[in-house]
């Protein structure tokens, strides 16, 4: 057995008895740098935020200068401290600490702050500048994303860590400002923090008592500090961000609080040292020439010069001895890996983003012929996604306080509880956005596939994270059931309508609605292997029986033909539809062959986004020019003219009553709907209908990152 090393070689142990304070000379030159330099950012930009670097510059001296661990030159060294700007309208402050730590971010690349093909764009992007962990800009996401980092941080390190082998031990530190705090989403991620005993997530409050619209008196008079103790949360106040010593005491305290995540409520001026400090003029919008000219020479610089870092001042960020300390990890871990090679080999695999070998052998299938009663897709969900995470031990997630209605608690795992960390179900309370938004962080950690369930209804509460689910590329997979008016009678209230649309609207969304126990297992198996996009999996609670002709393996086409009725090689109408409006489509396409002699192909459709990416020649497979198209959902019908030339959906909000009676009131039965396909064959009798696969579209925009 190798030897065993203490927690201190990743560290750690040194990090929590203290800071590595600076002389007091040096230690104000740095702040005055980068002062000076966020605001020769913003100046040349002719855009940004200035006056929050400013303000802020002290506490990101000592992070970045004394307390957290990083490797620039392997920024995705899986124990490396985490740190989110979570008002990231700051980001001209967290480029201006990259460049000087070495991240990829030129002095150049500062000169292109918020340009075209930057990588220093308006708000931090984290698919485009090295060292940005997460996106930002939308206030109140950071600081709920950083919940997810430390949930994920906990949970790797009682899955992984052995006795003398602490390889992921590491903080998770934030920056935020009065904006983050006031959005609702900040107060769900926080009051779960809270209950789960986050000890290693710090947050740095920028209390500058500055909003856009004037001084925070004007809407914003709550005791933060109060509200955050309430939360379970450990409470520190720090009167003059400028005075380091108490800051770095603060920072050393949160340190050495392991039961509770820290807050210290960090009293700031915005815009140190413009003539317009402490006013809302200087958060948006340059400083101007002379108010830039008297800040450098207030602070040492000339005013003639400008994108000014002093050797002494570089060295302090880039000479932090972060290689020694990634070293001293990898020697660590590969002591760990000798004596421990199967787990060691797991966090390797799960930290790449890789699958393992036949994991999808695992996954069940549902045969017609075995089916014995008709169940509810969130049904076949349960045994598919239970199924998933017995594959795969990188799925973790849980509910927004709808376990038994979403049907996704893991038999494989206990609860992921203050107590218990190394469990894999989390329960989100009611905190709908609160908990994308910590999905999101846990997916940007590494190592793990988040999901999260709830009504699809209520996905609206959380559009404001899975937007950025989407735009940040990661694979968070929402489980969304009771998908339609057919929930019944929890009535119009519960049941979705434009929901489908809004989602699939995302640019970077997979939104999957499927029709049967097979397509459920499809749907997981292709938003599990799409790891760089997100992906909603739609569910009933209605009856949705197995259909002949699905499979797994189709629903990655995204569309396809199921069946054809009757026996003319061409049909007459195609019946495109989605989840348990596929039964309906299939009972028309039947009564249509035999009452009428007609031959009727019905197109399952799990996934438009999928389809959207298939060649044009299989485009036409499925959907053969001048043959009518006629789509049913139960759902709003706004998108289907991509694909159908008739659309039965739903263009009201729905009724409270047993689902069947709904469906019947909305004309979702198979006799209302052999009427509306007969319209449909009237109308194109005498004329042939128009392809609407075989029409002019335009690439989108290219992106460099």
């Amino acid at each position: 057995m190798p030897a065993k090393r203490t927690a201190s070689a990743s560290g750690n142990g040194e990090k929590r008895a203290k800071g590595l304070a600076l002389d007091t000379a040096l230690a104000e030159k740095c702040i005055n740098t980068i002062r000076v330099l966020t605001a020769d950012v913003v100046e040349k930009a002719k855009s940004g935020h200035p006056g929050a670097p400013m303000g802020c510059a002290p506490m990101a001296h000592l992070l970045w200068g004394e307390f957290m661990d990083f490797n620039s030159d392997v920024p995705s060294w899986p124990n490396r401290d985490r740190f989110v700007l979570s008002n990231g309208h700051a980001c001209a402050l967290l480029y201006s600490m990259l460049h000087m730590s070495g991240y990829g971010v030129s002095m150049d690349d500062l000169k292109q702050f918020r340009q075209l093909d930057s990588i220093t764009p308006g708000h931090p992007e984290n698919f485009a500048t090295p060292g940005v962990e997460v996106s930002t800009g939308p206030l109140g996401q950071g600081i709920s994303n950083a919940v997810g980092l430390a949930i994920a941080e906990t949970h790797m390190a009682a899955t992984f860590n052995k006795d003398g082998f602490d390889i992921v031990d590491h903080f998770t530190y934030v920056i935020c400002g009065d904006g983050c705090l006031q959005e609702g989403v900040s107060s769900e991620a926080s009051s779960l923090a809270g209950h789960l005993g986050l000890g290693k997530l710090i947050v740095l409050y920028d209390d500058n008592n500055i909003t856009i619209d004037g001084d925070t008196s004007l809407s914003f008079t709550e005791d933060v500090a109060a509200r955050y103790a309430a939360y379970g949360w450990h409470v520190q106040s720090v009167n003059d961000v400028n005075d380091l010593d108490a800051l770095r005491t603060a920072i050393q305290s949160a340190q050495e609080e392991t039961d509770r995540p820290s807050i210290i409520k960090v009293r700031t001026v915005i815009g140190h040292g413009s003539i317009a400090e402490g006013s809302h003029k200087v958060h948006g919008a340059p400083l101007g020439a002379s108010d830039l000219s008297q800040l450098k020479v207030k602070y040492g610089f000339s005013p003639e010069e400008s994108f000014v870092v002093p050797d002494d001042v570089r060295a302090v960020y880039s000479g932090r001895g972060g290689a020694a300390k990634y070293e001293a990890w990898q020697a660590l871990f590969a002591e760990y890996s000798a004596a421990y090679p199967e787990i060691a080999g797991e966090f390797t695999r799960r930290s790449r983003g890789e699958l393992p070998v036949g994991w999808r052998d695992a996954l069940p299938r549902f045969p017609v012929e075995e089916e014995k009663k008709a169940v509810g897709t969130r049904n076949h969900s349960e045994a598919v996604l239970n199924a998933v995470a017995a594959a795969l031990p990188e799925i973790v997630g849980g509910s927004a306080d709808l376990t038994p209605s979403n049907l996704t608690s893991l038999k494989c795992s206990g609860d992921f509880q203050k107590d218990s960390p190394a469990g894999r179900y989390l329960r989100f309370g009611v905190r709908e956005h609160g908990m994308a938004a910590v999905l999101n962080g846990m997916f940007a950690y590494g190592g793990l596939r988040p999901f999260g369930a709830t009504f699809l209804n209520f996905m609206g509460y959380a559009l404001g994270a899975s937007r950025l689910s989407a735009l940040s590329r990661f694979g968070v997979i929402y489980v969304m059931t009771h998908d339609s008016i057919g929930l019944g009678e929890d009535g119009p209230t519960h049941q979705p309508i434009e929901m489908l649309e809004s989602l699939r609207a995302l640019p970077n969304m997979l939104v999957f609605r499927p029709a049967d126990g097979n397509e459920v297992c499809g749907s997981y198996i292709s938003a599990i292997e799409n790891r760089h996009a997100p992906s909603v999996v739609v569910l009933s609670r209605q009856a949705a029986p197995a259909q002949e002709g699905t499979s797994p393996e189709k629903v990655s086409f995204g569309a396809y033909v199921l069946s054809t009725h009757g026996n003319s090689p061409s049909p007459s109408l195609i019946i495109v539809s989605t989840g348990t409006e596929v039964q309906l489509a299939v009972g028309v396409a039947k009564e249509l062959s035999s009452a009428d002699g007609l031959t009727v192909r019905v197109v399952s459709m799990p996934c438009w986004e999928l389809f959207d990416k298939q060649s044009v020649g299989y485009k036409r497979e499925v959907f053969p020019e001048g043959i009518p198209v006629m789509s049913v959902e139960a759902s709003g019908v706004h998108g289907w003219t991509k694909f159908a030339h008739s659309s039965f959906g739903m263009n009201s909000f729905g009724l409270s009553a047993p689902g069947a009676k709904v469906y019947e009131r909305f004309g979702f039965t198979v006799p209302n709907l052999l009427g509306c396909a007969r319209q449909v064959l009237k109308y194109y009798s005498d004329k042939n209908a128009p392809s609407l696969i075989d029409r002019v579209s335009f690439p989108g925009p290219t992106y460099p990152h």
